[in-house]
């Protein structure tokens, strides 16, 4: 049986037969704390690890180039 085949028979604890699953504990649909936090760290928490170093800062770049072929992307 296909991993796709099993979630959509309900058959697997991990299926929510195409529904959205519910929010964690303590979370909300609409929380921006993981879109903001990763990139800029606000807001400041303590105990939470620290923003990407590898972030935009939200920017998406003009152009991407592949490290490996050096061939750019618009």
């Amino acid at each position: 049986m296909s991993l796709i085949t099993l979630l959509k028979s309900g058959k697997s604890p991990f299926s929510y037969n195409g529904n959205t699953p519910p929010p964690y504990a303590g979370g909300s649909r609409d929380s921006k704390l993981h879109n903001s936090y990763s990139i800029n760290g606000t807001p400041k928490l303590t105990g939470y690890p620290t923003p990407s170093k590898l972030d935009t800062d939200g920017i998406t770049p003009a152009k991407y180039k592949n490290p490996e072929t050096g061939q750019t992307y618009p």
